[in-house]
């Protein structure tokens, strides 16, 4: 003890405090370009390689996005989560390489050119076609520019220098190769088939390239004269009522569908008699009733309802054989032919008429029954949506998605008035329509001449093209599985034309599977990992009922399909000297090489030009995408090797995921994927999809520019990414507090450790309890992490690791231990013992950190080791100091927190009475001393603690005095600025 007539003095000079130039103040939109910068010089990603070299490998196959345009939130959130688990992987000690990629060809690209076009009052197809396709790969070259600087700007690392683009010439060349192995497999055919196609952008669509938006359409009621009815003569005469919503179909309609085992009604109205379903009629009333008098074709009042007369009832059966008369059957030639009635089990009496009026080129049911009876499309509307100009009702007039068209006043519903036929129309029908993404105009389905992969054909046989007439005959037949399907325990892949079966995947999982592409595709999505779970029900369901592949597409910019069709047979040429030779010439020239090719030489000397003709539609862009694997892949890693992660969206099941499956099945059997992740989608603060036109869009360049890439990179791991996820002013606000107090934790921690060296280093066994407990909390953290990173789970990951540095270290073990840091001699083994720890700490804690705070982690790790060739994302998985088995400790050390927890609850009455201002000044009295009283009183950091009786914790002022340099209250400091024995040791 100090004499208490000295003077007070000041003995901050003799206190330990924490040294350490990092700043509280992050400024990372400054700080951050200069880390990458480094980086860059530093070859980061390729020294990694290096390092890695030989290690176990993961591959996350990126998923390209388009070319176009500034990268947005959802492009943010993908991006930086595939990066957290690339270097998470990379943590953990395996060869982690990322190539990121670009979708370069199609319409969204397309798309901008012709816009660029309209502005300067050009015709697209006024310009020739290769330079209309120079014009769309600078256009693709420049936005991949600009993404890859926005990607890295995030701290996405990967092969920046040799990214993949689905425009290079190897892989326009490889993509092509792909298509030919199932042309050379039997795997293609040429057929007409409605398909959703596009009037604005004049092309088909995928269903992943259409969304659906509410609309009010035109709904029609029009009346078909009945001419014969072989089972029911008596109807001759009468009028079949249809319904539809899509009026501009009338003038393409070739039959009437009904249901069998439906009941019908023939109903007496204004002296005439119309036929519909039972259960329809008084809907059909009302329709009637609410429409204008002058704007139906007969002069019912509308009346009551209750005079209508139900003159007969018949079952849907009885209408096998009758035909009807076209509304506009004096226009002869194809609208005077009979409609026949077509039993359709697809009717329902869920709404209309319990009639369907057919039109096999718009729609999938109305062309199969058609079909099934004989009645083929006829190609009335074009491309652009118009009518031909051939055609007898409304030729050349359209387009038919266009809003007064078919509107009530329209030309087809004055055509069908005047006719005698419409009996009501309003234009108030809401409902969900399809729309292109793109272009936000509706669609249509058309039936065009489209190439085909079959989802159900065989495998095993060859499947001849057609072409010409045969094109809606012969060669959109479906394709039949072979009769020995379902044997069991088959090799499905083995007997696949044209490949092995890959190793490891063995008979199919289930026994009826035969040798088609569903069911390979379905054997694949067993097999995969889905996360989440989920996953695997929504792309099951998907490719249970999806239609066949339509890969072609009408347009310019892509990859085109290299196939000759034999113009007498329609049969497209398999031959492996022409297949050779077309892809030696796409990897010379990409797909330019096809379109300005001499065919004639790319045919060589034993075939015939004349007896060919050229295909010059090019491949679904969905295609091309989904033969990444096999040019990025597999090129890179040789044959055979698949990725162990698909990361995108949950829009992707329906997009890449499943035309990476299909394309993967349909070639080599399995799918191109260990495992698939899917993340949500990133709304605004409220909950709402992002929108220029609402105003709410959150721009990722401006959080970066204003906050740094960490934050953003802390908020997504933070989210529940799986489900859609809010980002706003408030969520960010949150998400800046949480990187606060890891970022202070860190400067808590290198101020700590300031001079620290191995010889200060305390060996485990010799450490207070209070480190081991910290050491086996430490422990337990790192198998939740591991855990976490392995199940993809980094919301997980981010919240086990924020707690562990908020409530266990700076809450209470540095809360603890800052008095031994500050106070104790240099050399003394609780301080010594404290460092060690922190200093294991510091090891384990930067390296947990970097995949997510990416930036940060190399910041922290410079200005503890600096260097000019080392980086934090070189380091591996921390490997934790063994710890005594006794459990015990760590239970009693839990109980100590619990009471901890207890004292501090009852402390803070006194403080907010002022009737102390610190909790230094406290004694408490306890139930039970789980340690020692010195030893409760420097972990409640309270002047004593005293057992007592009772259950609770009670709380006094101490009367001892106040240490003038470490500030506690104890009973041998003499007077209030005297020194403890401790300080009093340590500054003598």
């Amino acid at each position: 003890m100090t004499d208490t007539n000295e003077p007070a003095r000041d003995w901050r000079d003799t206190v330990f405090l924490p040294k350490t130039d990092f700043p509280m103040k992050a400024g990372l939109a400054a700080k951050e370009p200069e880390i990458l910068a480094r980086w860059a010089k530093l070859g980061l990603y390729h020294r990694l390689r290096e390092q890695r070299a030989g290690r176990e490998r993961f591959i996350l196959h990126d998923g390209p996005p388009y070319a176009n345009g500034d990268i947005h939130m959802g492009h943010a959130m993908n991006k930086i989560l595939k990066d957290i688990i690339v270097r998470s992987q990379s943590l953990m000690g395996k060869d982690a390489p990322y190539v990121p990629g670009w979708d370069c060809h199609g319409l969204p690209i397309e798309w901008k050119i012709e816009e660029a076009y309209r502005a300067k009052k050009l015709n697209k197809d006024e310009v020739p076609a290769a330079e209309f396709r120079a014009e769309c790969r600078a256009y693709a070259e420049k936005w991949v520019a600009v993404q890859r600087g926005q990607f890295e700007r995030l701290g996405v690392m990967g092969d920046w220098e040799d990214p993949y683009l689905t425009m290079k010439f190897d892989a326009e060349a490889t993509i092509a190769g792909e298509l030919l192995k199932f042309a050379e497999s039997g795997q293609l055919y040429r057929g007409a088939k409605p398909v959703m196609w596009s009037p604005v952008e004049k092309t088909a669509l995928a269903e992943a390239e259409v969304e659906y938006e509410d609309v009010m359409s035109t709904q029609i009621d029009v009346a078909f004269e009945i001419v014969d009815a072989p089972n029911a003569p008596e109807l001759v005469g009468a009028q079949a009522v249809i319904w539809t919503t899509t009026p501009w179909t009338i003038p393409v309609n070739q039959a009437l569908a009904y249901g069998p085992e439906v009941d019908y009604a023939v109903v007496r109205i204004g002296g005439k008699l119309w036929l519909v379903a039972e259960e329809l009629v008084e809907t059909f009333l009302k329709r009637l009733a609410a429409t204008n008098l002058e704007a139906r074709s007969f002069d019912w009042d509308g009346g009551d309802l209750a005079a209508t007369e139900n003159v007969q009832h018949i079952k849907g059966s009885d209408l096998a054989g009758a035909t009807a008369r076209h509304p506009m059957h004096a226009l002869g030639g194809f609208f005077a032919k009979p409609r026949p009635f077509l039993p359709g089990e697809f009717v329902t009496t869920d709404a209309g008429t319990g009639l369907v009026h057919m039109a096999p080129d718009h729609g999938e049911d109305d062309f199969l029954l058609c079909k099934a009876h004989g009645i083929e499309p006829v190609f009335a509307v074009d491309g652009a949506g118009m009518y031909r100009a051939d055609w007898a009702w409304l030729g050349g007039q359209g387009s038919v998605i266009n809003k007064k068209f078919v509107a009530a006043d329209g030309p087809i519903c004055t055509d069908l008035r005047e006719a005698g036929a419409l009996l009501a129309a309003s234009d108030d029908f809401a409902h969900s329509y399809p729309h292109s993404w793109r272009s936000k105009a509706k669609i249509i389905f058309r039936a065009t001449p489209q190439w085909f992969i079959p989802m159900d054909g065989s495998r095993s046989s060859v499947v001849p093209a057609q072409t010409g007439a045969a094109a809606t005959s012969a060669g959109d037949e479906p394709l039949e599985a072979p009769a020995s399907a379902g044997a069991t325990g088959r090799d499905v892949a083995a007997e696949l034309p044209g490949f092995a079966a890959p190793a490891g995947f063995g008979p199919v999982v289930n026994p009826s599977n035969a040798p088609t592409l569903r069911n390979l595709a379905l054997d694949a999505i067993e097999r995969t990992r889905w996360v989440p779970e989920r996953g695997q029900n929504r792309i099951r369901s998907m490719v249970e009922g999806r239609p066949d592949w339509v890969i072609s597409r009408q347009r310019a910019w892509g990859v085109p399909i290299p196939l000759y069709v034999h113009r007498q047979s329609g049969d497209y040429l398999r031959d492996e000297g022409v297949n050779a030779r077309i892809l030696d010439a796409f990897r010379a020239g990409g797909a330019d090489a096809w379109f300005g090719a001499d065919h004639q030489a790319l045919l060589g000397p034993d075939y015939a030009l004349a007896d060919y003709e050229v295909v010059n539609d090019i491949l679904d862009v969905w295609f091309d995408s989904g033969s990444t694997h096999s040019f990025v892949v597999e090129a890179r890693y040789g044959e055979g090797v698949r990725a162990n992660l698909y990361l995108e969206g949950s829009d992707q099941h329906r997009g890449w995921f499943q035309s990476s499956l299909l394309e993967s099945a349909g070639t080599r059997g399995r799918a191109p994927y260990d495992a698939v992740l899917t993340h949500g989608f990133a709304l605004d603060g409220q909950g709402r999809k992002m929108s220029k036109s609402l105003g709410n869009v959150v721009d990722p360049l401006k959080i970066i520019g204003e906050s740094g890439a960490d934050i953003l990179r802390l908020w997504v791991a933070q989210t529940d990414y799986f489900d859609d996820v809010r980002i706003g002013k408030e969520v960010l606000g949150g998400t800046g507090d949480a990187y606060r107090k890891i970022r202070n934790t860190f400067r808590y921690l290198l101020g700590a450790l300031d001079g620290f060296a191995d010889a200060e280093k305390v060996a485990v066994e010799k450490m207070p309890e209070l480190e081991l407990y910290i050491l086996h909390k430490l422990g337990m953290l790192d198998v939740e992490l591991k855990a976490a990173a392995e199940a993809y789970e980094f919301n997980r990951y981010a919240r086990a690791l924020s707690d562990f540095m908020n409530e266990d270290l700076s809450a209470f073990f540095f809360d603890i231990r800052k008095d031994c840091l500050y106070c104790d001699a240099a050399d003394s083994p609780k301080r010594r013992a404290y460092r060690t720890v922190l200093d294991t700490l510091f090891h384990a804690l930067v390296r947990y950190a970097a995949p997510i705070l990416a930036f940060t982690a190399e910041e922290v790790w410079q200005a503890r080791f600096p260097s000019e060739d080392g980086s934090v994302h070189f380091l591996e998985w921390p490997e934790l100091p063994a710890l005594p088995g006794d459990d015990a400790v760590s239970t009693e050390w839990e109980d100590i927190r619990r009471q901890r927890v207890a004292v501090t609850e009852a402390i803070e009455p006194l403080r907010r009475e002022k009737v102390i201002r610190s909790s230094l000044e406290a004694e408490v009295t306890v139930p039970n001393l789980l340690r020692p009283a010195a030893e409760l009183a420097e972990v409640f950091i309270v002047a004593d603690v005293h057992h007592g009786s009772d259950d609770g914790v009670a709380v006094t002022r101490t009367e001892h005095k106040k240490c003038g340099r470490c500030w506690r209250l104890l009973p041998e400091v003499e007077a209030d600025g005297a020194l403890c024995h401790r300080c009093d040791s340590v500054v003598s």
